[in-house]
C-alpha cells in the first residue's frame, strides 16, 4: 500500500485519539504533524517502581501506509537512557494495548556498575508457526499474537557505552560499538569481551571508540533471547572488569586469554595443513578414475566457497600471546571540565 497524502483531518484526529485520552494519553498538537500523518503525545512522568527510578513515557503514532499504523513508546530515564517499543497494525487502539502489556521493566536492567536498556519491536506470530497452547513463544506479549524482537540496545557504564545492533537477517552476526565519553581516554585490551567465548569477536579500534562482533544463534524469538542474554552477560563482565585494575583481570581471566589467542592462530594453523597437504599431493600415485582424484582437482574452487561463505573472514596472522597489563586503570586520562556539555545531557551520547 503506498502512503497517504492527505494529511490528517481534525475529524481523523477526534477519532484516533479516543481511546488515547481515555488511557491518560493527551495530544500534543503543537509537536505533531498533520501533513506528515504523526502524532505525538505529551510526555507521562512514571514514579520509581519495580526497582526502576523515575522515568519519562512519550508516545508517537504515525500513518506509514494507507491501511497501517505505527505506534512507537519511547522511555526515558533520568540519566538520558532510552528504550523504545515500536509495532505495525491497523487498529491503533489495539496498538495502545499491546503496547501497555509491556511493562516499562521488561526494557531495563540496573545493576551495579551499569544501566541496560533495550530497544524492541512487537511482531505478529506467523499462524503457522504459533507454539501449542500449553506452550508461550519466547518473548510473546500476554494476551496477544505478538512477540518482543530485539532491534538494539545500549548499555551505559561509568565513561563508557557500550551498542548492540541486531541486523534483521537470520545468520549475520550481532554489532558492538564500544565508545568513551567525551574528553576520556582508555586503553583497552583486543580480548576484553573476546575471553566470554567463541561467540565474542576481539575488540578493533575505530575512531574515537572499538567495534566487534556478537555471533547470534537461531532465528525470530531465539535469536532474539539469545541476544539479550549475551549482551547482560556482556554487561556484567565488562562492569566486573571496569572495576577492578587492569592487572586483576589479566590474572582472573589468564587462561580464557591464552584460548583466545589459540582461536586467533586456528586460520594460520589451517593454511599451513592446506600448503603441506598440496605439497603431499605430488606424491601420490592415483589412478585416472580415483574419487580422491577429481576431489583433490576440484579443491581450490571448493575452499573459495567455504571461504566466502564464512559468517566473517578469517585473518591470518601469528597471534601475540597475552601480555600481562601493567596500567594502573584503563582510563589513561580524563577531561577536566566539561563546560561544552549541557547541564543534565547524557555525556556519553554520541
Amino acid at each position: 500500500m503506498a502512503a497517504p497524502t492527505q494529511p490528517l483531518s481534525h475529524h481523523e484526529i477526534l477519532g484516533l485519539v479516543g481511546a488515547f485520552t481515555r488511557r491518560g494519553r493527551h495530544l500534543d498538537l503543537p509537536a505533531s504533524d498533520r501533513l506528515a500523518r504523526r502524532l505525538l503525545f505529551k510526555p507521562i512522568l512514571h514514579a520509581a517502581a519495580a526497582g526502576l527510578p523515575a522515568l519519562r513515557e512519550t508516545l508517537q503514532l504515525e500513518n506509514p501506509r494507507s491501511d497501517t499504523w505505527r505506534l512507537t513508546r519511547l522511555l526515558t530515564l533520568d540519566s538520558g537512557l532510552e528504550a523504545s517499543l515500536q509495532l505495525e497494525g491497523a487498529v491503533p487502539d489495539e496498538l495502545l494495548a499491546q503496547v501497555e502489556a509491556v511493562p516499562p521493566a521488561r526494557q531495563f536492567t540496573l545493576e551495579p556498575g551499569f544501566e541496560l536498556a533495550t530497544c524492541h519491536r512487537l511482531e505478529p506470530v506467523a499462524a503457522g508457526r504459533r507454539p501449542p497452547r500449553t506452550a508461550a513463544p519466547a518473548g510473546a506479549v500476554p494476551g496477544t499474537e505478538r512477540r518482543l524482537v530485539l532491534e538494539r540496545a545500549v548499555v551505559q557504564f561509568d565513561g563508557l557505552r557500550l551498542k548492540l545492533r541486531v541486523p534483521t537477517v537470520t545468520g549475520i552476526s550481532g554489532e558492538l560499538e564500544l565508545t568513551a565519553r567525551k574528553g576520556d581516554t582508555y586503553s583497552l585490551p583486543e580480548d576484553l569481551l573476546a575471553v566470554l567465548g567463541h561467540d565474542w569477536s576481539r575488540l578493533l579500534t575505530r575512531g574515537a571508540g572499538w567495534f566487534g562482533h556478537l555471533r547470534l544463534r537461531g532465528s525470530g524469538p531465539v535469536r532474539s533471547a539469545d541476544a539479550e542474554a549475551k549482551l547482560l552477560r556482556t554487561a556484567r563482565h565488562l562492569a566486573q572488569a571496569l572495576a577492578e585494575p587492569p592487572a586483576a583481570f589479566h590474572q582472573r581471566l589468564l587462561a580464557a586469554r591464552w584460548g583466545v589467542t589459540l582461536r586467533r592462530g586456528v586460520p594460520l594453523v589451517g593454511c599451513l595443513l592446506l600448503l603441506a597437504a598440496a605439497a603431499a599431493v605430488s606424491k601420490l600415485e592415483l589412478a585416472s578414475d580415483s574419487v580422491f582424484r577429481m576431489l583433490i582437482f576440484n579443491a581450490p574452487p571448493l575452499l573459495l566457497v567455504v571461504f566466502f561463505s564464512m559468517r566473517e573472514m578469517p585473518q591470518i596472522e601469528i597471534p601475540p600471546w597475552p601480555r600481562a597489563l601493567t596500567a594502573p586503570a584503563w582510563r589513561t586520562s580524563v577531561a577536566a571540565a566539561r563546560a561544552d556539555e549541557l547541564p543534565g545531557a547524557d555525556p556519553a551520547a554520541p
